[in-house]
């Protein structure tokens, strides 16, 4: 487990919005615990990928550190060109590439992602695809921000799902800040 200084960047280029990332989409399955050693050798070969993490406490025999896990177990988000393709490929830490059919589709759900990360909100993975009423954020940082909303435990849960996965992240949220979608 590496501590949080140890792990790579959740996206490369750092500076750059999903939207203004060059090149064709892909979703790569690692193998198991290879998400991380993954967006290490993208980055070393000059690549582009998008790996969203979340931070985690853990403890061992009575020490605690902070580290990242990725929100997606098992996925990280590869951009680039044919070339870049094959460079991951040939890492051996894939297990599948799945190749995205809807382009703008995964790049408008990694870009909602990026924003409930980029705020520093607690966010969680949502293991399904939500079936709560679609929802806007009317203001705030997240303003327009299209998601589903569920109650749970007597909090509302702003979900923005990733379809290709078939999984979402989520977020606590106050239900004064949405409004229903049409």
């Amino acid at each position: 487990m590496m501590a949080l200084r140890d792990n790579p960047p959740s996206q490369v280029p750092a500076d750059l919005a999903i939207e203004e990332f060059k090149g064709c989409w892909w979703v790569a399955h690692t193998k198991p615990r290879q998400e991380k050693a993954l967006a290490w050798d993208v980055l070393l070969a000059g690549g582009q990928y998008f790996l969203p993490m979340r931070q985690a406490t853990r403890r061992s025999r009575g020490r605690s550190w902070k580290t990242a896990l990725p929100l997606f177990t098992g996925y990280i988000f590869l951009c680039g060109s044919e070339r870049d393709r094959l460079a991951a490929l040939r890492t051996n830490r894939i297990a599948n590439l799945i190749n995205v059919v809807d382009q703008s589709r995964l790049v408008e759900e990694c870009s909602a992602i990026q924003r409930l990360l980029a705020l520093g909100l607690a966010v969680g993975a949502h293991p399904g695809l939500s079936r709560g009423k679609k929802c806007r954020i009317r203001k705030g940082p997240l303003a327009d921000l299209e998601g589903r909303v569920e109650r749970h435990k007597g909090r509302d849960r702003f979900i923005v799902s990733v379809a290709i996965l078939g999984q979402g992240a989520m977020v606590e949220i106050n239900a004064d800040l949405l409004e229903p979608c049409e």
